[in-house]
């Protein structure tokens, strides 16, 4: 009786080994090359302040070696913030891709940066290097100063992430705020 309890055993231990080994062997041939986390935020600090917060209704990671990419496929809020926490900028798109290798953050389809004096800057497509600390495109651009409400367009921009000081590559036109208009019509 003994014999038979011990053939029992060996049989449920032998067919729990193989069991074991043929879903090790399935887990390893699935393609798990994708995490999907919903409403993401990531964080990023230097000397214990955190600098830049990001915020996604959802985020996809492609786990490839060699190219990984973290896309945000319903759209992404990049909060610029002082050492006081307070926000200097906000960036939002529909759509954007990190490449974590690069390090490099591209916004795409009715793209907004805002900085805290109320510029904003509307786009297509805005590249955000996040190791330079630069913000840039070669797309078309519209800028709204805050105080004037003049609107220069034009295309290429680059700018500190903190769109405090920024340049137009090639202006397509300027106007002038309506106080201006008037006075120069009046002239």
């Amino acid at each position: 009786m003994k014999l038979l309890y011990l053939v029992i055993g060996f049989c449920i231990i032998s067919s729990c080994a193989k069991n074991t080994q043929e879903i090790d062997a399935l887990i390893s041939q699935a393609s798990v090359d994708k995490e999907v986390v919903n409403e993401a935020t990531i964080l990023y600090s230097d000397s214990a302040y955190v600098n830049v917060r990001i915020t996604a209704p959802t985020l996809e990671r492609h786990l490839s070696r060699s190219r990984p990419m973290e896309e945000f496929t319903d759209g992404i809020k990049v909060e610029f913030l002082n050492e006081r926490g307070r926000s200097t900028g906000v960036l939002t798109a529909e759509y954007a891709t990190r490449e974590p290798i690069k390090q490099i953050i591209t916004c795409r389809r009715n793209v907004y940066l805002t900085n805290y004096s109320g510029e904003q800057l509307l786009t297509s497509e805005l590249i955000w290097d996040e190791k330079e600390e630069i913000l840039k495109t070669e797309k078309f651009v519209k800028l709204i100063q805050s105080e004037t409400q003049d609107t220069t367009m034009g295309f290429g921009f680059v700018s500190n992430q903190d769109f405090t000081r920024f340049e137009i590559k090639r202006k397509a036109s300027a106007s002038l705020n309506a106080d201006e208009l008037s006075k120069a019509l009046k002239n």
